[in-house]
């Protein structure tokens, strides 16, 4: 029995040790390609939200600043429906992504011109400073961008 075990050749010290580096090299490569997915996915997010609040900014420029509602003294407040983005990933596979828009409209009374004649005095608003506030949910937490601009 005992000349069986000394023919029966084991595994030695350097090659467990080589085992090891190669499992723990391809550990570190899985989770590095986890992370730049995440990345990538909240890239898309972000690039998204632009995109959505460019549209959100052009609607309202369309429609014109007389259209907006606003107040002379308080900033006022409104939730634009939701939009929801598309991106294809892999094979028959795709990412969808919903934003909520809320846009706030200024205070207007530094954004108006008086003018005044003996017989009457007429006020204009020339102006509306917009901002637009897109939201998302990415892994559990909320993320969000604000765009601001001028509408005349």
């Amino acid at each position: 029995m005992a000349k069986l075990f000394k023919h029966k050749k084991s595994f030695g010290i350097a090659a467990i040790l080589v085992a090891v580096a190669v499992v723990g090299l391809y550990m570190a490569i899985q989770d590095f390609r986890g992370g730049n997915r995440d990345v990538l996915l909240r890239i898309r997010g972000r690039d998204g939200a632009v995109e959505v609040a460019q549209q959100v900014l052009d609607s309202l420029k369309s429609v014109g600043m007389e259209s907006i509602p606003s107040k002379a003294l308080d900033d006022t407040t409104f939730d634009v429906h939701t939009i929801d983005r598309k991106w294809a990933r892999g094979l028959r596979d795709s990412a969808t992504v919903t934003y909520s828009s809320q846009v706030t409209v200024s205070a207007t009374s530094n954004n108006a011109s008086q003018n005044v004649s003996p017989f009457e005095t007429t006020s204009h608003v020339y102006a509306k400073q917009v901002k637009v506030k897109v939201s998302w949910n990415f892994k559990g937490s909320t993320q969000s961008i604000e765009v601001s601009s001028v509408i005349r």
